[in-house]
């Protein structure tokens, strides 16, 4: 476990916009409640949190990552609109502490749905 620092910044905080995650035209999430987490040199990432995501749409895989800041990473894949979207979801269920406030959250692939601020 490696902790946040000065070499390797991560923050995390509220969105203040609405954010929208779509594929194709069926909306997989929609939430006033996102988290921005910014890590050093990478994309920031919205975190959506489950409870408003369609988690019906979701089915989970068996991928696991591991990254040593945030902890084990499991997947899901979307199905919606007659098509699958393999692993395009991922979520630290028991992230390390530093990394609290994300669990209980979701993080979408942008190559894969469309994740939108609005309003």
């Amino acid at each position: 476990m490696k902790l946040p620092g000065p070499d390797h910044p991560i923050t995390i905080t509220p969105n203040p916009r609405r954010v929208r995650v779509t594929a194709g035209d069926i909306v997989i999430a929609e939430t006033s409640k996102a988290l921005t987490l910014k890590e050093a040199r990478y994309p920031a990432v919205q975190y959506v949190p489950r409870e408003d995501t369609n988690m019906a749409l979701l089915e989970r895989t068996d991928r696991v990552t591991h990254c040593p800041y945030k902890g084990d990473a499991n997947y899901y894949s979307v199905k919606a609109d007659g098509k699958t979207l393999d692993n395009a979801i991922w979520t630290y269920e028991t992230p390390f502490p530093a990394m609290a406030e994300i669990s209980g959250h979701l993080a979408f692939y942008p190559d894969r749905v469309k994740i939108e601020e609005v309003g």
